[in-house]
């Protein structure tokens, strides 16, 4: 049997993370997130790419599939630097915007879980993705 790709050191090292969420404790562990958290993330996605091909040729898989770490800061009063998940989104070709369809894969030690479709479509978007699932 495989190994699995998320295992104890992931969702360790993202507890880790989240008990101590400053730049300096994630520069002195970086080499942690690279082997426990990046490096599984890639090899999932490499591995997967096969299977999301044989489902639809309009989905991608590649490395800019994984979210990165970094969070953006500059409008949010929580000012922590990482995120404490890990977010992996297999997007649709017709843009690379995450509110078109797509397969998000969420992982994080309270818990992970898969989703798919699309994230707060527009009103037109949504009034067709209606109607098709009426007809």
């Amino acid at each position: 049997m495989a190994s699995p790709y998320f295992g104890k050191a992931t969702f360790d090292f993202l507890a880790d993370l989240a008990a101590h969420n400053d730049r300096d404790w994630f520069a002195a562990h970086k080499a942690d997130y690279e082997s426990a958290v990046k490096e599984p993330a890639l090899r999932f996605i490499q591995d997967f790419t096969p299977h999301l091909e044989a489902l639809s040729p309009h989905f991608h898989a590649g490395p800019r599939s994984l979210f990165r770490i970094h969070r953006d800061t500059r409008f949010s009063n929580d000012k922590r630097p990482y995120k404490t998940h890990t977010g992996i989104h297999f997007r649709h070709d017709t843009d690379r915007d995450v509110h078109k369809p797509g397969f998000y894969l969420h992982i994080e030690p309270e818990g992970c879980f898969a989703g798919l479709g699309i994230w707060r479509p527009d009103a037109p978007t949504l009034r067709a993705v209606r109607e098709h699932m009426a007809e």
